[in-house]
């Protein structure tokens, strides 16, 4: 018996899409003969048979998203196996869920569909996926498609939220959907949400209507169908730069962008008489909001929170940035921004003032001596807080990569339940929206966060003249339970000073 691994993804790549296998479970393998191939944002990997024999188990369906090390199948000598294996397989495609861990075949809710597996032109069930350590239940979102609607595989059907990410559920056949789980329903891992009668009649007409294009309709990874469905783009109107004329997640973003803007044409709407809206209208709250809403206030609730303020003279940061922006960009690849500035500044200031690093747990302290480090990023779906992990770590051009990656997955409903948990500290700038200063709320269970907040100019007394400086007030939010008064005013002081006069940093003063 031989594995059939997932290979390394090359650098910054942490996962890969299931593009369509070669064979099914049962069939006889060749060593060295492709098998599937694996779709990634940058490029697409032929996976070959290890060894001579049977393929006796797929452990992804197509459209299924795997780690580099995750096994993909099994292939075992002789024609024995084959039939063992060929009877669960009308079971193993359940969906695609990005966010959270990838469905295991041998999950036990994967047995309920059986009986209807069985039947003559049965069906195949849409199962709910496991959602993450943790996460015991999820909301359902509005189906993308209704009861009856002829649905082609791997194609994405609806969205579940959880506390903490929005799964993604695609038809693991082709065929007529029944949906047994409405928008707005609770369900746990493993329920059964909807089936598809894999032979029923609703199939041919999509089929059929197929051909009128003069351009065959392109093959999408489930990341892409997303963005391709919520943003109604014409998949064959899409320019594709992927292996094999695949398009990639980055083709469709840049057909977004590319798009003619509409703003003119939302004039009349906002002179729309009050008359044709309701007085009011009541909207239930995404999981994801509740979350916010309970966590909050659980915040609130349990720790001694206090805030205190500063304000930084940006004069020094904003002249190294317009100096040396250029050959940064052309040197790393990415922009300077003020991000990293602050990051660094607040990780030196941690390992100067330990207890803001820190966290209560009963009656003991943790001291962290790791900087894993939260950006709170405001999406349409609420504020969510991806971790840098290691900023102590990173160089500025590490820190504003990092930053940049995550608040991309967090805009794309991308992120993983590893990349929300396990922050040490928090920062969060309200100065983007505007802000002029603000409280910020801590971040539980961790015992600091920062405010960022916007760059005004203002006349400020330096050396007994009055100056025009770009200020901004700096709120540090701490735990007055763990931090006493003089390390909190110390750590902003610290952060203070090392922004206005950033050689500190380099020189370790």
């Amino acid at each position: 018996m031989a594995d059939i691994l997932t290979p390394a993804l090359g650098e910054s790549v942490t996962e890969a899409t299931i593009g369509k296998w070669t064979k099914k479970a049962g069939d006889a393998v060749r060593r060295d003969e492709v098998l599937v191939e694996l779709e990634t944002d940058k490029v697409s990997l032929e996976v070959v048979s290890p060894a001579d024999g049977v393929l006796a188990e797929i452990k992804f369906p197509d459209g299924g998203t795997v780690t580099p090390g995750a096994v993909l199948g099994v292939v075992t000598e002789g024609a024995a196996a084959a039939p063992a294996a060929e009877t669960p397989k009308a079971e193993a495609p359940r969906i695609e869920a990005r966010a959270g861990p990838a469905p295991k075949a041998e999950a036990a809710p994967a047995a309920e569909p059986a009986p209807a597996a069985a039947a003559p032109g049965g069906s195949v069930a849409i199962m709910t996926p496991a959602m993450g350590e943790s996460v015991a239940e999820g909301t359902m979102g509005t189906w993308l498609k209704k009861s009856g609607d002829a649905v082609a595989k791997d194609e994405l059907l609806v969205e579940i939220e959880t506390d903490k990410v929005a799964v993604e559920v695609s038809a693991p056949a082709a065929g007529v959907l029944t949906i047994d789980a409405d928008a707005g329903a609770t369900v746990t891992p493993g329920q059964q949400i909807g089936r598809i009668a894999a032979s029923g009649a609703g199939a041919a007409p999509a089929t059929s209507a197929a051909p009128a294009p003069s351009k065959a309709e392109p093959h999408l990874s489930p990341a892409v169908q997303r963005v391709v469905s919520e943003n109604n783009l014409d998949p064959k109107a899409i320019e594709a730069t992927g292996p094999k004329g695949n398009i990639t997640k980055g083709d469709a973003l840049a057909a977004i962008e590319a798009a003619p803007k509409a703003a003119p044409a939302a004039a009349p709407a906002a002179a729309a008489p009050r008359a044709d809206q309701p007085r009011e209208e009541r909207v239930r709250m995404t999981r994801l909001r509740q979350t916010i809403a309970r966590r909050l206030k659980e915040s609130q609730n349990t720790a001694a929170q206090l805030t205190t303020f500063n304000e930084v003279d940006m004069t020094s940061v904003m002249a190294l940035r317009a100096q040396y922006k250029e050959a940064f960009e052309k040197r790393h690849g990415v922009k300077l921004g003020f991000m990293s500035f602050f990051t660094r500044a607040v990780v030196q200031a941690l390992h100067e003032i330990p207890a803001v690093n820190a966290e209560i747990d009963g009656t003991d302290i943790i001291y962290k001596n790791h900087y894993d480090i939260g950006i709170a990023v405001g999406t349409e779906k609420g504020l969510v807080v991806p971790v840098l992990r290691d900023a102590d770590q990173l160089s500025l051009a590490g820190i504003e990569k990092g930053i940049a990656a995550l608040g991309k997955a967090a805009r794309d409903g991308e992120l993983t339940l590893d990349q929300l948990q396990g922050g040490t500290f928090t920062i969060t700038n309200g100065g983007t929206y505007g802000s002029l200063m603000s409280t910020p709320i801590l971040n539980a269970p961790q015992s600091g966060i920062l405010g960022m907040h916007n760059i005004v100019q203002r006349p400020m007394a330096v050396n007994g003249e009055v100056k025009i400086r770009p200020m901004m007030y700096l709120a540090l939010s701490y735990d007055h339970r763990i931090v006493d008064g003089k390390e909190a005013v110390t750590f902003l002081v610290r952060i203070k000073e090392l922004l206005e006069d950033p050689a500190r940093a380099l020189l370790d003063l």
